[in-house]
């Protein structure tokens, strides 16, 4: 009974423990299950976040992103627009300056027309007067022959010889006066000085002063430089106004220009471009561009170390500039820069020896030139530019007068021009400061005796001091007094029409009469 009550019991026993077991198993595995489903649930809700999150980004990313590249494409506008409206300006003053050239060309048309219908009056006045002389030599003629009893051949000869003595004398005394008012003005003399043209407006003579050489690294440079149909070479000559010549010369370009800053501008230019070997036209404007700022940077502090130099204060910046101008021109190889700088000096020292305010003339003597550094397309001479440019700086009056009339005697009897032209003239006097090559001195050495021994009378003629005199000898028998003066005048003229030569040539005819005898 107990045994089996206690079986029975055991049974109750495992049946209520499984029953226990299996009903704690099932809350843990709800339990479980609950937390594996809370926790797939965050799971989920934290990579919805995260998503969320990511797409808030992407858009933000991609905003951005388009608002940079709004910002690049309206600033590649905003320089192409610049580039644009640069080359509009530079093709709007390359236009102004043609036409400035077209209207001087117009200009010089009508003086012409205009010089050549005053040429066509004076040759009928002269006609006019020819048939008047002709007529009264008529005349005379027939007075002649009646009055003294002569042939016409005879009373011919006698007036012929008359009328020639006459001629002659009278020709001698007015190219005496005419010699000497052109002495005692000098105007029409100093407006023919040379040295100026070849610097303000050059001619075929000054092509020697004209070119710079721009050596390349080989010829195969050359094609580079034209480029395709030539589109390298035609921007760089309109950008630069030089004009490019290629040619046989090995390894060599020639720029040509009368501009001697234009001609410096372009041959660094393009040195630069050779050495870079990118030359395309944007490239060649901003080359060319840089360039020009930095020669003008230069020519400033040029003219403003020249000013310290000379020790002068108070020159207007601008007026520095075109003192700056001057390094880059020369005078028969005489650089003006440093020819105003010595003109500076020398007026200074003698204006101490003197009693005459020593600042006042190194600034007159270092300005007396600044008109040279006008270009051409301004008429006038250089004193006249420079006395005008002068005073619109407000430069001092003795200055001014410095400037205006340092190649004229000045009727208001100021003595400063002619202290800076006589500095001026030992500037350019002194051994070594002006040069020309030895094959055109020979040349013109030659010229001189080839003009002189080619008039009628002439003996011989010697070209001496360098060319400044020629000294002719002529035979006394054909020629006489009067004529020998006349003689002088005539070859003097023909030297003018003739040769170009630095300053002036004196001409000197020699007539010499020997009488002879013998003591036997």
């Amino acid at each position: 009974m107990n045994t089996g009550m206690w079986i029975g019991g055991a049974a109750l026993g495992a049946v209520v423990a499984f029953a226990l077991g299996w009903f704690i198993r099932s809350q843990l595995g709800k339990a479980r299950l609950r937390s594996a489903e809370q926790r797939a649930q965050a799971v989920l809700d934290e990579a919805a976040r995260e998503a969320d999150s990511a797409k808030r980004d992407a858009v933000l990313a991609g905003r951005e992103e388009a608002l940079k590249m709004k910002e690049d494409v309206e600033r590649e506008i905003a320089q192409s627009r610049a580039v644009q409206l640069e080359a509009e300006r530079a093709f709007q003053q390359k236009e102004a300056g043609f036409n400035r050239r077209v209207e001087l060309i117009d200009k010089k048309e009508r003086d012409l027309k205009k010089s050549e219908t005053d040429i066509a009056a004076r040759e009928a006045a002269v006609a006019e007067r020819k048939g008047e002389l002709e007529k009264a030599v008529a005349e005379q003629t027939a007075k002649l022959a009646r009055i003294a009893n002569l042939t016409p051949e005879e009373a011919r000869a006698q007036l012929i010889a008359t009328i020639e003595v006459d001629a002659r004398s009278e020709a001698a005394r007015r190219a005496t006066e005419i010699r000497d008012t052109a002495q005692r003005n000098a105007e029409r003399e100093a407006r023919k000085i040379i040295t100026l043209a070849l610097q303000r407006y050059a001619g075929d003579h000054a092509s020697e002063v004209s070119v710079s050489v721009v050596h390349l690294p080989s010829d195969d440079m050359k094609g580079r430089i034209i480029g395709r149909e030539g589109r390298n070479i035609r921007s760089f000559e309109i950008i630069t106004g030089v004009d490019v010549i290629i040619d046989d010369t090995p390894e060599a370009v020639i720029l040509s220009a009368f501009d001697p800053v234009r001609r410096e501008i372009a041959r660094r230019a393009l040195e630069r471009l050779v050495a870079d070997g990118r030359i395309h036209p944007a490239r060649i404007e901003e080359v060319v561009t840089k360039v020009r700022e930095e020669i003008e940077a230069k020519i400033a502090e040029l003219g403003e170390m020249a000013c310290l130099e000379v020790g002068i204060v108070g020159v207007h910046p601008e007026l520095m500039k075109y003192l700056g101008r001057l390094h880059y021109r020369t005078s028969y190889g005489q650089n003006i820069l440093r020819h105003s700088i010595e003109t500076a000096h020398l007026a200074g020292m003698m204006a101490a020896e003197i009693g005459m305010d020593q600042k006042m003339a190194k600034r007159g003597g270092l300005l007396h030139d600044i008109g040279k550094a006008i270009d051409h397309d301004q008429e006038g001479t250089h004193p006249a530019l420079g006395m005008e440019l002068a005073a619109r700086y407000g430069e001092p009056q003795a200055v001014l007068e410095a400037i205006g009339y340092h190649h004229d005697d000045y009727a208001g009897g100021s003595l400063w021009p002619v202290l800076v032209a006589a500095a001026d003239a030992i500037s350019g006097a002194r051994p070594g400061a002006r040069r020309e090559s030895l094959e055109i001195y020979i040349k013109r050495l030659e010229a001189l005796e080839k003009i002189a021994n080619a008039f009628a009378g002439v003996e011989r003629s010697y070209a001496i001091q360098a060319g400044r005199e020629v000294r002719i000898m002529v035979e006394h028998q054909k020629v006489d007094d009067a004529r020998a003066q006349g003689l002088a005048s005539e070859i003097a003229r023909r030297i003018e029409r003739e040769l170009q030569y630095p300053g002036q040539i004196r001409v000197t005819v020699i007539r010499e009469t020997r009488a002879v005898d013998y003591a036997k």
